[in-house]
């Protein structure tokens, strides 16, 4: 996927300028909190839960390459395979190998956001290779020639009014005349659609939400079926994921699943919940002959040991991106590329650059939600000020920023000379507003009384209120 986040203050612009999608947000955003909050409610030891999650992802983390082994030994014991990847190259090149071995001219894809990160539908397509999404967002987004705006929810950006029209579109053997008004109506289509694909399909390839180590298993989870049927008809099954994914025991990724589908969607457990290990065995009803992980590294490893290793905590339950002012606002194509959101302006960085993704970091309000609601407690903004930081140091900043950011600097050392600016510009400001009581618009600052007012001080700073209160 080419990554356009150097773009992100042009992105966002036309994110906050698009009709529909500004009414699809809209309607997110009362959607995904709500339903989480209710299903935390419901369980009085969430906050146990979490503090667990964390430490197991923490312990794997601390013995990933031990892990990793014993997890390609199980899976080779249960006759599958592992392939490394470094890179994306290697990844789609261990793709292709493993289809062409079987002659493979259509495969099925259940949701994966590395395949996406290794732009795997568009290298199949130019190698000879059909790739159909089968999650019906992708499935739409595929349509579309669009990349996902979410990590569990690929089309939140559209109405359903867009879902139709393209439906109608692509659809065309269908009756013109047919009736599209309804969500229902136009699963069932889907469905329909997307029946003789399965059944069709030389190979499946699906992401993995877990690798149990103790077993070799593949764990992914689903609201539609669509993974199971990707998996289980055709003759090779093929799994692509990271390195990261990996946890040691069932019963580690049992209470992280008890975590995640309520973090993601508010539910106590997600419709499907499948677990895939080795290929078909003698006696089997069903299942593949081949069974197949690709583990994706592409800079993973370097967080390791760093100050952005929490990062690979992450569950992909998108919690942060439910609960983020700026990702409401603007949308997750504005972020340009697979990962928007908190977890992606940490993320992002961490896999394409700084000098790539640099604006990501500071498309955040700090107001930490992101962190409160994570299910294994990423410090999402303590990183991406470390983002910051490394951005500063690199000089990306525009000279004007940095300039006012090296002022800034020199002035807070000195707290005399801090404490009398802060007074003065308290009262001034105060005084300017205080018919009004509010700033339509400020020098310095019209980045943001463009979109909304700015309330005047009381006329007092915080540390002469403090300290004649102590007084």
């Amino acid at each position: 996927m080419l990554a356009t986040s150097r773009n992100f203050e042009a992105n966002a612009r036309a994110g906050l300028a698009n009709d529909n999608l500004q009414r699809a947000l809209g309607l997110a955003r009362t959607g995904f909190p709500v339903r989480r909050r209710l299903a935390v409610e419901r369980l009085p030891e969430f906050e146990e839960l979490r503090e667990a999650g964390r430490a197991i992802k923490d312990h794997t983390l601390a013995h990933l390459d031990f892990y990793l082994e014993l997890y390609e030994s199980n899976v080779a014991a249960a006759g599958g395979k592992v392939h490394w990847a470094r890179t994306p190259e290697e990844a789609r090149a261990a793709v292709l190998q493993i289809c062409r071995s079987v002659g493979a001219k259509t495969v099925t894809k259940g949701k994966s956001m590395v395949a996406e990160e290794v732009g795997l539908n568009e290298f199949l397509e130019a190698s000879g290779i059909t790739p159909v999404e089968t999650d019906l967002g992708e499935y739409i987004i595929q349509l579309r020639h669009e990349p996902p705006s979410h990590i569990i929810a690929p089309a939140i950006h559209l109405m359903k009014e867009q879902v139709a029209e393209t439906f109608r579109a692509e659809h065309r053997a269908l009756d013109p005349a047919r009736s599209l008004a309804e969500p229902r109506q136009m699963c069932d289509e889907a469905r329909a659609t997307l029946r003789p694909r399965f059944l069709a399909a030389d190979a499946g390839i699906t992401g993995a939400n877990f690798l149990v180590a103790e077993t070799g298993s593949s764990i992914i989870v689903t609201n539609e079926g669509n993974g199971d049927l990707t998996q289980t008809l055709p003759k090779v099954h093929i799994v692509v994921t990271s390195i990261e994914k990996v946890v040691p025991s069932f019963e580690d990724a049992a209470t992280l699943l008890r975590l995640l589908a309520r973090s993601a969607t508010g539910q106590e457990f997600s419709s499907y919940t499948t677990i895939s290990t080795g290929p078909r065995r003698p006696g089997d009803l069903d299942g593949p002959e081949q069974y197949h992980v690709i583990l994706l590294d592409n800079g993973r490893s370097r967080l390791l040991g760093t100050e952005f290793q929490d990062m690979l905590r992450c569950i992909r339950c998108a919690a942060c991106l439910n609960h983020c002012p700026v990702y409401a606002a603007v949308g997750g194509h504005a972020y340009g590329w697979v990962y928007p959101g908190p977890m992606g302006a940490v993320l992002t960085p961490s896999l394409i650059g700084v000098e790539e993704a640099r604006h990501l970091p500071n498309a955040s309000t700090f107001c930490g939600r992101c962190e409160s609601v994570c299910p294994v407690k990423i410090p999402l903004p303590k990183m991406m000020r470390h983002w910051r930081e490394r951005e500063f140091v690199k000089k990306l900043n525009p000279p004007v920023y940095r300039s006012v950011l090296s002022l800034w600097a020199w002035v807070t050392r000195r707290p005399t000379l801090y404490h009398a600016l802060a007074e003065l510009a308290a009262r001034a400001l105060g005084w300017v507003g205080r018919y009004r009581g509010r700033f339509r618009s400020l020098p310095l600052a019209n980045g943001w009384t463009a979109v909304r007012d700015m309330p005047a001080p009381e006329g007092r700073s915080f540390h002469s209120l403090w300290a004649e209160r102590h007084r």
